[in-house]
């Protein structure tokens, strides 16, 4: 069972860490705005970063937009750096939880992960790098166990939305799920939107480096997951979904492989029947696919070389069609904007032998929610937080490296979910 009580020495439930960056910030609105939902109705928190100067500003930011003066009294401020491991390790002996917002997560997130490890600090983040996450996975599992520590990868919207709406599909279906595919839609108002740049990096060495993905995961020795039923059949590269009427690629970030890593360890931990994923995004009508195409050809050329990523880190606006930004969205856009995914999945009904036969059950579900990047991924994170703190008797036995599926199955997390803006439904 996790360890989530504060004491003399370990005085704060949640640290923040990063929190003066730019989705730090609206991370910690989320908290102050939850802090009520902590144990006992009482969330001990502190932010922390390089800068004491920013997480002052940070603070007063907050204090004004929530109308909450006292922020800028009661909340600590701890300084700590990822070049300084002792100032690291000094902040994890004091928090319960880490949420750590400080990416992209290749370059600075291992040293966060190993101090939580040494020093008892459970550690949450919102990485979409399935490099790290797993490499994470690999090199701290074991160490994690020993020390009862849980270490929660991907706790944003990469990729609670996708992950823990497979899982919500299963439990709906009257019978046994076997395949889901996801079909996501984004919404945004007359301003449009966009996302900050620092996750354009994130994806910008993720696909340079591919190649070291796969040898990574080769160190699993995993055997292929057994197919139940039917083999999902994956799609074209473009296509018209007449799921959700409109043109669609794969989705390319990490939702496939963390839905995958979690019914692997269902599967072990729980005998498990493993469900098929297959993950879309609609792109909508032929502009956005002539822009796509001309934006992706660039992508792929450019980032197989250093002057090609530099090219493509200095201007991410002119590369991404204004999708990414310096800026990164206003609060105008972001309010305005939305997130749809609907889930199809098919099955055997209760009493089919899924071996004999094709899939005799459908189901739909949506999870939809605000703003993916800086509202519901916020909400995602602090409410996984809420959840090690308050119900740590339905995580996994033992500490770890988990994916939110196989850290949160057993707990209230949709339900928590729900009642924050991110609704999951059948329909």
């Amino acid at each position: 069972m996790a360890r989530v009580e504060t004491s003399s020495s370990r005085p704060y439930h949640l640290v923040i860490f990063g929190a003066s960056g730019f989705t730090g910030q609206f991370v910690v609105e989320e908290v102050a705005r939850t802090a009520s939902e902590g144990p006992k109705g009482n969330l001990k928190w502190a932010v922390a970063g390089r800068s004491k100067q920013k997480l002052e500003k940070v603070l007063e930011q907050a204090a004004g937009v929530l109308s909450k003066p006292e922020l800028r009294s009661e909340v600590d401020i701890i300084v700590a750096d990822v070049e300084e491991p002792d100032s690291l390790a000094a902040m994890c002996k004091q928090a319960v939880v880490v949420l750590n917002c400080v990416g992209p997560y290749r370059f600075y997130g291992e040293p966060m992960v190993k101090a939580c490890v040494e020093n008892g600090a459970h550690h949450i983040d919102i990485s979409g790098e399935p490099q790290f996450l797993e490499s994470m996975q690999l090199n701290y599992n074991n160490q994690a166990a020993d020390k009862g520590v849980y270490i929660i990868g991907s706790c944003g919207f990469d990729s609670i939305p996708a992950d823990m709406g497979v899982l919500y599909t299963r439990d709906q279906f009257k019978g046994t799920l076997t395949a889901v595919e996801s079909f996501l839609t984004i919404g945004s108002g007359e301003d449009g939107g966009c996302i900050h740049d620092g996750t354009w990096q994130s994806a910008i060495y993720g696909f340079s480096d591919s190649q070291k993905l796969q040898s990574l995961r080769r160190k699993f020795n995993h055997k292929p997951l057994p197919t139940v039923g039917s083999k999902l059949r994956r799609r074209g590269t473009l296509f018209f979904s007449n799921e959700i009427q409109q043109y669609t690629v794969p989705f390319m970030g990490s939702d496939p492989s963390v839905v995958k890593r979690t019914q692997r360890f269902l599967v072990d931990e729980y005998q498990a029947k493993p469900v098929q994923y297959g993950a879309y995004a609609g792109i909508g009508g032929i502009s956005n696919i002539i822009k796509l195409m001309f934006a992706g050809m660039m992508f792929w050329f450019l980032v197989k070389f250093s002057f090609g990523r530099n090219l493509l880190i200095k201007h991410p606006e002119f590369f991404s069609f204004g999708l990414f930004s310096k800026a990164g969205p206003t609060r105008k856009q972001m309010e305005a904007s939305s997130f749809q995914f609907a889930f199809y999945g098919e099955g055997y009904t209760e009493g089919q032998d899924p071996s004999q036969g094709k899939p005799n059950a459908k189901i739909r579900t949506l999870v939809q929610g605000p703003e993916c990047g800086y509202v519901a991924t916020p909400i995602a994170m602090v409410q996984a937080a809420l959840t090690i703190l308050n119900e740590p008797t339905a995580l996994p036995k033992t500490g770890g490296v988990y994916t939110p599926g196989a850290a949160f199955a057993r707990t209230t997390l949709t339900d928590r979910l729900n009642k924050h803006g991110i609704q999951f439904s059948v329909v």
